[in-house]
Formats: C-alpha cells, sequence, structure tokens
C-alpha cells in the first residue's frame, strides 16, 4: 500500500526513508535514535509510513513510547493498528495509555476485539476501563481521566508533599499541577496549585491553603458545558463528582480544547447547510460525502420552490415592468446576509452562554432597531444608485425612476428588518423543539427570508407604482 501523503509533515518527509531503512535492518535502535522525539511528531512520522509497516515501528518502541505514539495517532490508523496486534500485544501497549486514551482507543473498536484487549489487562486496569467506558463519551464522565492528585485535608504541608511525590513517580499523572483535598469519604473538600503547596509555610495543615469553592461537574454534564465552565474560570483542570461530591475524575484543559475544536467543526458544516461529519474530510467515503449533504441540499431545493411559485404568480407584473426583475437579486441577496448574519451572531452566542431560550424578547428588541437602521442604510444607497443613474443618463428609468427608487428603497429596508429578525429568532425556535441551533444555517435562513422578499418586492411595487409603471 502507497505511503499516507506527507506534504504537510516535513519533519515526518525527511525522517520516513532513514526509518524505514532502520525497521529494516536495525529495527532495535529505532527507540534510541527517535527518544528525543515529541510523541506527537513520532505519530505523524507513523502517519507518513506505509500502513503496512506501522505496526513494525510501534513494536521497534518501548511499550510506553509507543502507548504515547497511540495517543496521538489518527483514530483510524490506531484502530487499524491495534486490530493488527494479537490482544496480549495490544493490551501490553494500551496499559500504558493513560486511563482516559486507552477507554477511547477500545471505545473505537469493535465490541469483540475490545472485550478481547480488556481481558488481557491486569485487573485494576481492566476495572478502571471498563468504568470509563461506562460513559457517554460526550460527557464530562467520558471525557475524564482518572490520572489526578488528591491528598487528604488533615495532612501537613510537608506529607501532602510527600504525597505528591510519591505518586508523581509511581507513574502518570495528567493533572499533575492541580492538588485536590478530599475527606476520608473522598469526598471533593478543596483545591490548590502545585505553586500554592510549594510556597505554603512548613507546619500548617493543606486545608488551610487550600481553596473550599471548588468548581465541579457531574459526569453526566454534556461536553459543551465541560468546555463553558473551563473557558469561564480559566481552569486547566475541571474535577468530576458524583452526587455524593466524592471525586470520580478530572477533565484536563487538553481534552477540552479538543472538544472546542470538534464543536466548532461541527457548527462550521452545519452553518454551511450539511450534517456535521464523524471523520476527516480525507477520510470519509463518497457516499458519506453525498449522504450527509444531500438531505439538506433537498431541502433547500424544495424551499427554493416556493421562491418560483411567488415569482410565477407576479409573471404578468414582470412582464409589463421589466426594470423590476432587474432589483431582484440585490433584494433577495440583501435579505439572505442579514438574516445569516444575525443567525451567526445568535448561535455563537448560545454556544458561549450568552443568552439562553428565556432571551429571545430582549434578542427581539437588539435585532429590530438593528435591521431597520441596516435597512435604512441599503434601502437610501440603492434609492441613491438609481436616481443617480437616471440623472445622469447611464440608464433609462423612465419618467417614474423616483418611484422605482422609492420602491426598491423601501422594500429593502422591510426585508433587512425581516431577515435580521428571521435569522435571530429561528435558532430560538429548533431550540424549544429539541432540534440543533446551528441547524438553522445560513442556506437554510437565506431559503426563508428569499421567498418572503419576493412577496414583499411585488406587493410594495404593486401599491406605488400602480396606475404608474404597473
Amino acid at each position: 500500500m502507497p505511503p499516507r501523503s506527507n506534504k504537510d509533515r516535513p519533519l515526518a518527509a525527511l525522517i520516513v526513508p532513514d526509518l524505514l531503512e532502520l525497521l529494516e535492518e536495525h529495527p532495535e535502535s529505532i527507540g534510541p535514535q527517535t527518544e528525543e522525539m515529541h510523541p506527537a511528531d513520532l505519530a505523524d512520522v507513523a502517519e507518513a509510513l506505509p500502513e503496512e509497516q506501522v505496526r513494525a515501528f510501534l513494536t521497534a518502541l518501548p511499550r510506553e513510547r509507543a502507548a504515547e505514539v497511540l495517543e496521538y495517532l489518527d483514530e483510524e490508523l490506531r484502530t487499524q493498528v491495534l486490530e493488527e496486534f494479537t490482544a496480549q500485544e495490544a493490551a501490553e501497549i494500551v496499559a500504558e495509555m493513560t486511563p482516559d486514551e486507552r477507554a477511547d482507543a477500545l471505545d473505537e473498536l469493535d465490541e469483540e476485539t475490545a472485550d478481547e484487549i480488556l481481558q488481557e489487562l491486569e485487573p485494576a486496569e481492566k476495572a478502571e476501563t471498563e468504568r470509563l467506558l461506562q460513559y457517554d463519551p460526550y460527557t464530562a464522565g467520558g471525557l475524564m481521566t482518572t490520572e489526578f492528585v488528591a491528598v487528604e485535608e488533615t495532612l501537613t504541608v510537608e506529607e501532602s508533599l510527600r504525597a505528591v511525590r510519591a505518586m508523581a513517580k509511581a507513574g502518570r499523572r495528567e493533572a499533575m499541577y492541580t492538588i485536590y483535598t478530599v475527606d476520608a469519604n473522598g469526598r471533593l473538600r478543596g483545591v490548590l496549585s502545585l505553586r500554592e503547596l510549594l510556597a505554603a509555610p512548613e507546619g500548617s495543615r493543606i486545608s488551610e491553603h487550600a481553596w473550599s469553592e471548588v468548581v465541579s461537574v457531574s459526569p453526566d454534564t454534556p461536553q459543551e458545558e465541560v468546555s463553558q465552565v473551563t473557558s469561564n474560570y480559566d481552569l486547566v483542570a475541571l474535577p468530576v463528582v458524583d452526587a455524593n461530591r466524592r471525586l470520580l475524575g478530572v477533565v484536563t484543559v487538553d481534552d477540552v480544547i479538543d472538544v472546542i475544536q470538534e464543536e466548532q467543526t461541527e457548527d462550521a458544516q452545519k452553518f454551511g447547510g450539511m450534517e456535521a461529519l464523524e471523520e476527516p474530510y480525507m477520510q470519509i467515503s463518497l457516499w458519506q460525502n453525498v449522504r450527509k449533504r444531500g438531505g439538506w441540499l433537498a431541502v433547500l431545493a424544495v424551499s427554493e420552490m416556493l421562491t418560483a411559485s411567488v415569482m410565477a404568480r407576479y409573471e404578468d407584473d414582470l412582464g409589463r415592468v421589466i426594470l423590476l426583475a432587474q432589483f431582484i437579486p440585490l433584494i433577495m441577496s440583501s435579505g439572505g446576509n442579514s438574516g445569516s448574519q444575525a443567525t451567526s451572531l445568535i448561535i455563537r452566542a448560545m454556544a458561549l452562554g450568552e443568552v439562553s431560550l428565556g432571551d429571545w424578547w430582549r434578542v427581539v428588541q437588539r435585532e429590530l432597531p438593528a435591521g431597520l437602521i441596516l435597512g435604512i442604510m441599503l434601502g437610501t444607497l440603492a434609492a441613491l444608485r438609481i436616481s443617480a443613474w437616471a440623472v445622469l443618463g447611464l440608464y433609462d428609468y423612465g419618467p417614474h425612476h423616483t418611484l422605482l427608487a422609492f420602491t426598491v428603497g423601501l422594500t429593502l429596508v422591510a426585508i433587512v428588518t425581516i431577515g435580521s429578525l428571521t435569522g435571530s429568532m429561528l435558532p430560538f425556535l429548533l431550540k424549544r423543539v429539541g432540534f440543533d441551533p446551528a441547524s438553522a444555517s445560513a442556506p437554510f435562513v437565506a431559503t426563508l427570508v428569499d421567498v418572503s422578499a419576493i412577496s414583499i418586492y411585488f406587493s410594495v411595487a404593486y401599491l406605488l407604482l400602480r396606475g404608474t409603471l404597473l
């Protein structure tokens, strides 16, 4: 099988030829040769190798090092490689992964393969992994790691430092820079940074220096809310507790960054009028590509047919005054653009927690004057353009060009205002009925506004131009 594209991985492209030679002649030297490289860079190297060589590359690395590389590896390739290993070989590597990454890797496998690997893990690791696999992957429980640092609140500063040092020596700890204090039953009581612990005076108890107001979430908290809480409080780790405040795990900031990237990608795709992709663009099949885009395109096409129906209703007016047809693109695009702007603003505000369902009336009070002002601005601009071209003789709009300019200008005021209101209210409506507000994509809003734009335009034209141009 040919190597993966490495044009975006210059370091990998440089290393791969020598690495392939080492794999063939001296695989035992790969570990020492690459020990100074970051695992993310090694993952890039693995992705640039021919796929049939990836397993050999990981086997040549020390187990702990191979586990670190697996954590950064593309999900599809990671799944493929783990399926190529025997259950025992895979278990030896995933056992070295952090608990949350181990659970994620096994969750991507088919159930039978994952069970076989689980059976090969040590009892403690198996129980820990099975517990994490029970949580929805898109919740705090699915994101959290159980590798955190917690000490009893009754310990002195010196005792706490010895405990933290022992934990660091015992193995990897993702949330090493945040220390949690717990009571004898494991209930979360306080938090302080490693720096605060190091700076605390000797002889004092750690509870005297820990913050008692600890921000935490439950394991079933949606990942979107987790990212909001982490951002709002500038946290590097967010504790996850059960109903009795017992500390279950922590969500680290690197996982939150992944969530933010995932959510932004999903929203961006929905804004474009399509279903969100579960895989990177270059990895989806042709059928997935068509299926994700075809549904919304069909809905939008049917919606646009309403526009054609409205235009057919005014066919006679268009035949008598062909001048009206010149301004249809201007009116439709202005309404659609204003609606898309409002939709984007409100969906983003909802994602950041700046507005909720109960704020819809406050949004109306803001968007109505904003849309009106924007409409007046665009309407005035269009009316001035028509009048100027008529006066300068650049285009013959006939003797009633002033009425035509006023018709176009007034229509723009109305449609931009309506577009802003429609675009801002549609996310609230979708959220109220249980749909993702991001589904109020710009194409969908534009289609809705197009239908009303044509109706408003010809209604205003009929009222103002009747007896003159019509």
